[in-house]
């Protein structure tokens, strides 16, 4: 090919490459050369002269859930609209032993960059750092934790909705969270208890959930089941909303006349629930846009300093909440 071009090995490299620093005739000879011939760069053999593939890899906790799942989604769009190929390790338990263990499979495939979306036991990245030895974003950290990650900020969308039943007049309000192992949801309970303390409220019920339907159903009636009164809900998503309103309905408690409901994420059903559910929206587009950008800035400076960037959530107002009645009180 250099020679059909008439050009160095070096320039039809850097052509290949797009490096900036060649003469405009000199590329459109090498580009026509590379027509002629049909030629298509090795990625492999690059990547074995680079020791760096245009491949990142992703280690994904929860994906069967809608959070994580979008995540996964989002930023393996990013990666493929930016040129990059994707190696994806989907993991059910977040051990040392397994992340040490994906860690080293993605390592091994000479990846450029890897995304860790582990809500749980803060990634263990103590633990893990030692291996990854390439630039990484962690998603769902802890808020202010110093690593190269992207967040929501999960304490603020508790605090509006939290605060939005309180601006409805709601002094009794109750809580489902998700499973407090993960990060999420124990900083969305946090952010419940600190709103509630910080109007004069003493908080209700909480009870712990799954994240799905049927673990919100069983939340409440076993909220209902222990007499707590209660003319409010917060919910740590929209799936266990919907199983809390089922349960709600069975025990003749109409929504939101008898009790107002906040979900956490806005899926796309959420405005179809009857009524339809008032809920906190995470963009996980934004999430993933974000996480790409980081990831690929890191890997073009990977002595960079390490810095968090926050999403906020947006407060989604429905018809399942109501001001509270004298007689609800």
């Amino acid at each position: 090919m250099a020679q059909l071009a008439g050009v160095s090995h070096q320039t039809v490299s850097r052509v290949v490459n797009r490096h900036p620093s060649v003469a405009a005739d000199t590329r459109a000879r090498v580009l026509e050369a590379i027509r002629e011939l049909d030629y298509a760069p090795n990625r492999v053999a690059q990547s074995l002269a680079t020791r760096r593939s245009k491949t990142a890899g992703i280690i994904g906790y929860g994906t069967t859930h809608y959070g994580p799942s979008q995540m996964v989604a989002h930023i393996e769009a990013g990666l493929k609209a930016r040129g990059y190929g994707l190696v994806y390790a989907a993991v059910s338990d977040l051990s040392v032993e397994v992340l040490r263990e994906q860690i080293t499979t993605l390592r091994d495939q000479l990846v450029a960059g890897m995304v860790l979306i582990t809500p749980v036991g803060g990634g263990h990245l103590a633990e893990t750092s030692d291996l990854i030895h390439v630039p990484f974003v962690m998603i769902d950290a802890m808020l202010g934790e110093h690593v190269p990650s992207v967040v929501f900020h999960q304490h603020h969308g508790a605090r509006l909705a939290t605060q939005h039943l309180i601006d409805a007049g709601h002094r009794a309000i109750c809580e489902i969270t998700g499973p407090l192992e993960w990060s999420g949801a124990k900083q969305r309970h946090d952010g419940w208890l600190a709103t509630l303390a910080g109007a004069g409220v003493t908080p209700g019920a909480s009870v712990e959930g799954a994240w799905t339907a049927a673990s919100g159903c069983l939340a409440a009636r076993q909220l209902l089941e222990r007499g707590e009164h209660f003319t409010a809900l917060v919910v740590g998503n929209d799936q266990m909303a919907l199983g809390a309103i089922h349960a709600l309905r069975e025990a003749g408690r109409r929504v939101p006349q008898d009790v107002s409901v906040v979900g956490f994420d806005d899926i796309p059903e959420a405005a179809y629930f009857d009524p339809p559910l008032t809920t906190l929206r995470q963009d996980f587009g934004a999430l993933g846009q974000q996480a790409v950008e980081l990831l690929l800035a890191r890997i073009a400076t990977p002595d960079a300093p390490a810095h968090q960037r926050v999403l906020y959530p947006q407060l989604i107002e429905r018809a399942s909440v109501a001001p509270v009645t004298a007689a609800a009180r």
